[in-house]
């Protein structure tokens, strides 16, 4: 069974830095798009980045251009996502998801998600 397990969430202070990974198992991560996306209550879940099957990376909002990368181990059958210089605007549930090898921006094209990790940025 395909799944998805977050983790590397947790509260750090505005500047700091997280690393979360996304570790999946039940198939290879070679032919499969991963992206990370992020929700905060009362609104709609928002792409923040993808690796493709062919590793190309794309990050979506201007505000985490620069400071977020996204990598991934296939030998690990793990997906990154570095996160410095973390603002309280960061604050949200992250989850990863994947599709079949092209990234999208768009939540619905996404066939597998992860359970979530809560990312909390506040002094």
């Amino acid at each position: 069974q395909l799944q998805l397990v977050e983790s590397g969430g947790g509260l750090v202070q505005p500047g700091g830095s997280l690393r979360l990974s996304c570790a999946a198992s039940g198939f290879t991560l070679d032919d499969y798009a991963i992206g990370w996306f992020r929700q905060v209550p009362g609104k709609e879940r928002e792409g923040v980045s993808c690796t493709s099957s062919s590793g190309g990376s794309t990050n979506y909002p201007d505000s985490v251009k620069g400071r977020f990368t996204i990598s991934r181990d296939n030998a690990k059958n793990t997906v990154y996502l570095q996160m410095n210089n973390l603002k309280p605007e960061d604050t949200a549930v992250y989850y990863c998801a994947a599709r079949s090898y092209y990234c999208s921006a768009v939540r619905s094209r996404f066939d597998h998600w992860g359970q979530g990790t809560q990312v909390t940025i506040s002094s």
